[in-house]
């Protein structure tokens, strides 16, 4: 989530290192904190900061030093945090801070899409080169067999693009065709295997949640009495026995939520019957923009599509926040 930069003005100075909110406000990562206790940076930089919630929001701006700039980052369209809160919306709202509007929206099929979902159309998209293609499904179990076709056949042999480069994403993980079932469904074609470790093999595909909110892609390198042995990011991860049931998951299917902040060059959205509550117009513009070369929907869910994206905001959240900006706020006159 965040990405705290070092002081680069000096010759020879570091790069800016790149950490996780989480890192930072634990110490584990990032300059650490001087005497009084705030964070030792003069600026904090935070992409995705609609993920805030508002403990990490709080938490960030209490440690700031004084005189330290903070810029957040975000695509207010996308989804909001999984945590309580809307601080990036609110904060956008009160306009007590600078604000700039800098995102282009992608080149293509794809961009032009995802923008228009942004603003609550889903309208027919041009596709000559296949960038995105709709499968239409009668039920679940065929929403499944559909979607494990596309992963391991279809998208390489059209599209060009392998397996282990293409992310399935789906509202929940229960389900006829949630990602408990899809992944199992995945596993079997991709990297069958016993599962001798909790269900894991060596070569499967997994997210790590360390912390709440926090997702880390990456595969199964081996299992031995020190844990569960993750590649992430091309570091190694252990994970101990007795967290790996409650901090791994099989990560060839995703929830919206787990997607953020990640792109592939090809997503499958599998929209089974069953999904058409879960359906907002934040939903499915996050979803459809994590691709960035290829978007197949599995589409089960007939005209809630349309109707979400143009009739279904963000659900309401009440917080206290734009209450206690108010007062900050400049009065004309």
């Amino acid at each position: 989530l965040g990405a705290p930069s070092a002081d680069s003005g000096s010759p020879g100075a570091a790069p800016p290192a790149v950490v996780t909110v989480t890192g930072l406000l634990t110490g584990a990562e990032g300059p650490g904190r001087d005497a009084d206790g705030a964070l030792d940076l003069d600026l904090l930089v935070v992409p995705d900061a609609s993920q805030l919630d508002v403990e990490a929001g709080a938490l960030l701006a209490e440690s700031l030093p004084d005189g330290a700039r903070l810029v957040l980052a975000g695509d207010p369209a996308a989804l909001w945090s999984v945590g309580p809160g809307r601080v990036f919306a609110d904060l956008l709202a009160a306009r007590v801070c600078p604000q700039v509007a800098s995102r282009l929206p992608d080149p293509g099929p794809l961009g032009e899409l995802v923008s228009g979902v942004g603003i609550g159309e889903l309208g027919q998209v041009e596709a000559p080169g296949k960038e995105i293609v709709i499968v239409p499904v009668r039920d679940a179990g065929e929403a499944v067999h559909r979607t494990v076709q596309l992963v391991a056949d279809s998208v390489p042999r059209a599209i060009g693009v392998p397996a282990e480069e293409t992310q399935v994403i789906t509202p929940g993980h229960g389900g006829a065709a949630g990602t408990r079932a899809l992944n199992a469904a995945l596993k079997e074609r991709l990297n069958p295997g016993p599962g001798r470790f909790g269900g894991f093999d060596p070569g499967d595909r997994v997210v790590h949640s360390p912390a709440p909110g926090r997702v880390l892609p990456g595969r199964v390198v081996k299992a031995d009495a020190d844990g569960l042995h993750l590649s992430c990011a091309g570091e190694t991860v252990v994970v101990p026995r007795d967290r790996v049931e409650g901090s791994v998951r099989h990560g060839w299917a995703l929830t919206a939520h787990q997607a953020l902040g990640g792109r592939w060059p090809a997503v499958v959205v599998v929209l089974p019957g069953d999904a058409v509550q879960a359906l907002s117009r934040p939903w499915i513009y996050t979803a459809f923009g994590r691709a960035a070369r290829h978007l197949s929907v599995v589409h089960g869910v007939e005209q809630a599509l349309p109707r979400a994206v143009a009739e279904v905001p963000a659900k309401p959240r009440t917080t206290r926040l734009p209450v206690l900006l108010t007062p900050q706020v400049p009065v004309a006159g």
